[in-house]
């Protein structure tokens, strides 16, 4: 049987990635790990097993209220973006480290390329968005044009279909 485990699906799932993301010297990685209290970035680069850059809700300049929250991700996010840009990064590939790119990891890495980390990528998720916009705007108006089919007696009579007793 399948494992139900959730720390060990995780593991699974982030072997997974692992094999295919690998930071280089010229791209590191931006490894993310996400624990309940608290949200840990490190740029690492996987050819010389050097990390270059780290953040983490447990330094003192970046510690708030609670770290387990999407503002604290924010903060990380542009401190590791800022870090990064010091050592010389402009460009990382992601590893969401198993989680799923929702809630903190999302918050992080969209705050980390709004702060010049793969400016590049912003500028094509501004233009997701816009067609996701432009997109949902077409179903909003198809669907006020379209004529509501009704389900009373004038339906019935006029699909054809009759009942014989």
């Amino acid at each position: 049987m399948a494992s139900r485990n959730r720390a060990e699906v995780r593991s699974a799932v982030h072997r997974r990635i692992r094999r295919k993301v690998r930071g280089t010297t010229a791209r590191p990685r931006l490894a993310v790990y996400r624990s309940l209290n608290h949200i840990y970035a490190q740029i690492v680069d996987d050819e010389s097993a050097q990390t270059l850059a780290s953040a983490s809700t447990t330094e003192k300049e970046l510690r708030g209220s609670t770290g387990g929250n999407v503002e604290a991700a924010k903060r990380v996010g542009k401190a590791i973006a800022e870090r990064a840009l010091a050592a010389g990064i402009d460009r990382v590939v992601f590893d969401r480290g198993g989680y799923l790119y929702h809630g903190r990891v999302k918050a992080l890495t969209d705050t980390a390329r709004a702060s010049g980390l793969n400016k590049d990528e912003v500028v094509e998720a501004e233009a997701a968005g816009a067609r996701e916009a432009v997109a949902q705007e077409s179903e909003a108006v198809e669907a006020s044009v379209k004529p509501k089919r009704g389900k009373g007696k004038a339906a019935k009579e006029g699909s054809g279909k009759e009942k014989t007793k």
